[in-house]
């Protein structure tokens, strides 16, 4: 028994080395979810000044439902297509999955972990949490730690399926 945990975590060590996400490619997608966020935003306080006439009121209504959508998609984005696919938008667009750190597929627990909780504390440290990624050789950031996950290349699911 407790061979076979060595040799898993060995398995899961090489896998992880094999196929971790470079730190630009992760700061590239991360950087694909901030512009939709901020584009929601940028496009209700748009429309806001463009149609919201003399009536502040209006203009606060669109803004404010503006807000309210980017939350929303923030949701859906980093919590529920994470907790599903493993993937946000932009590490869909990148080629990059989120895992648990043995490779299995990550749940919606960790995803709402990593992103809601996680993501705050990395940004907490002036961003000394995403950094972490840069420095360490698992490529780990701090909210990685947290929930128990590793960002890896694409092609690493798609070799485990054909191993099977």
């Amino acid at each position: 028994m407790v061979r076979n945990d060595v040799a898993e975590r060995e398995q899961a060590q090489v896998h992880l080395e094999r196929f971790r996400a470079p730190f630009s490619l992760r700061c590239g997608a991360l950087l694909i979810d901030y512009i939709i966020l901020v584009g929601i935003v940028a496009l209700s306080t748009l429309v806001a000044r463009l149609f919201g006439g003399g009536a502040r009121l209006a203009g606060d209504t669109t803004e404010t439902t503006g807000i309210i959508i980017a939350l929303a998609v923030a949701v859906l984005n980093f919590g529920v297509m994470a907790g599903l696919n493993g993937q946000t938008i932009g590490k869909w667009a990148t080629g990059l999955r989120i895992e648990r750190k043995n490779g299995e597929p990550v749940s919606f627990g960790r995803a709402l972990v990593r992103h809601f909780v996680g993501y705050p504390l990395s940004l907490l440290t002036l961003g000394l949490g995403f950094l972490l990624a840069a420095l360490n050789t698992q490529g780990r950031t701090l909210h990685d730690v947290i929930a128990g996950t590793v960002v890896v290349r694409e092609d690493a699911r798609r070799l485990r399926r054909h191993a099977r």
